[in-house]
């Protein structure tokens, strides 16, 4: 059903291969990453990106160290890879999942391997069931609105929220999708157009402030999520929050889509998730061009939090999580 790979870890190598998300739509280019800190600077700089994908990415970062053998070297790759990003809490997930298998391990790199495997096969089996709990969502001849990108472009699978839209094609339903094209890294606009076209897909490109627009045409929204707190509070892609406030301004249903692995049980609600900070040139620049007064001051958060109150539902790998999501939530650990 996909027509391409995200992620694939070449043994005989020892290199994590990956297509290059910022080279897309244009180009479609796959790196070569030999080491920890490789996966580390891909992580960083958006070449891979997406919560789940990161996490696997991550536990093959600690994969191409551990072939050392060198236990002091495996821990470093772990404490580097794990400091790539803050806001999805997926990277700590497979970094803890890491130590933890590096700890016991008399073969760092049979062990560390063997977990890599793991999560990148729960992650694919993770994205094929939200699939099919999450396509009695859609009604045939839908009107859908995505944001940012939640394909399998951000999983080893084929996708978290457009996980969702590929199982309802492929159960015969007819839709059409409406991506917004997510400012400032246009991962909507660059990505999801292009995967959902590549891989059949109707699907118009929309700018982000045309959403409440179109919003009354549609019958739901579909987004992913980077970690959600134990209240249902969701952290998103900036622009998330926007949306959801639309969408229930209209009675659209707004429904996120994340693995369990999404769900970061120690937070009691989304205050407490940390929002990165990009750099300031994302904005000032365009096309390699300044569009900002140079003596303008830029704010660049790369995440919002959606208030667990807009929320409709949560589809996961077990089930969809509803109201109230504080006692719904805690069933999933």
């Amino acid at each position: 059903m996909i027509e391409f790979k995200t992620i694939e870890y070449k043994e005989e190598e020892n290199q994590l291969v990956i297509l290059d998300q910022t080279k897309l739509p244009e180009e479609e280019i796959y790196m070569a990453l030999g080491s920890a800190q490789a996966v580390y600077k891909a992580i960083k700089n958006m070449n891979l990106r997406g919560a789940p994908l990161i996490g696997v990415a991550a536990a093959y970062g600690v994969v191409l160290d551990a072939r050392k053998g060198d236990p002091k070297a495996a821990t470093a790759a772990c404490d580097l890879i794990e400091s790539a990003r803050p806001t999805a809490v997926n990277l700590s997930w497979a970094i803890a999942r890491m130590r933890t298998i590096l700890s016991k391990s008399r073969d760092i790199y049979v062990g560390s391997l063997q977990e890599a495997r793991n999560i990148e096969k729960e992650d694919k089996d993770a994205c094929a069931k939200m699939g099919l709990i999450g396509a009695e969502l859609i009604p045939d001849r839908a009107k859908i609105m995505v944001h940012c990108n939640a394909g399998a472009l951000a999983t080893s699978g084929i996708g978290t929220a457009l996980g969702i839209i590929y199982t309802a094609k492929q159960q015969g339903k007819h839709f059409e999708v409406f991506s917004s094209e997510t400012r400032p890294l246009l991962q909507g606009a660059r990505l999801t157009s292009w995967e959902l076209t590549r891989n059949g897909i109707e699907t118009y490109t929309i700018c982000d402030n045309m959403a409440a627009t179109f919003m009354p045409e549609m019958n739901l929204v579909l987004v992913g999520a980077d970690r959600i707190a134990g209240n249902g509070d969701v952290a998103n892609k900036i622009g998330t929050r926007g949306l959801a406030i639309i969408a229930q301004f209209y009675n659209i249903p707004f429904y996120v889509a994340a693995p369990v692995s999404t769900f970061d049980f120690k937070l009691l609600s989304g205050e407490q998730i940390p929002i990165e900070e990009r750099n300031e040139d994302e904005i000032r620049q365009f096309n390699e061009k300044m569009i900002v007064a140079s003596s303008a001051r830029i704010c660049n958060p790369a995440f919002d939090v959606t208030p667990s109150e807009l929320i409709t539902g949560i589809v996961t790998e077990w089930c969809i999580v509803r109201q109230p999501y504080d006692s719904n939530i805690t069933t999933l650990k």
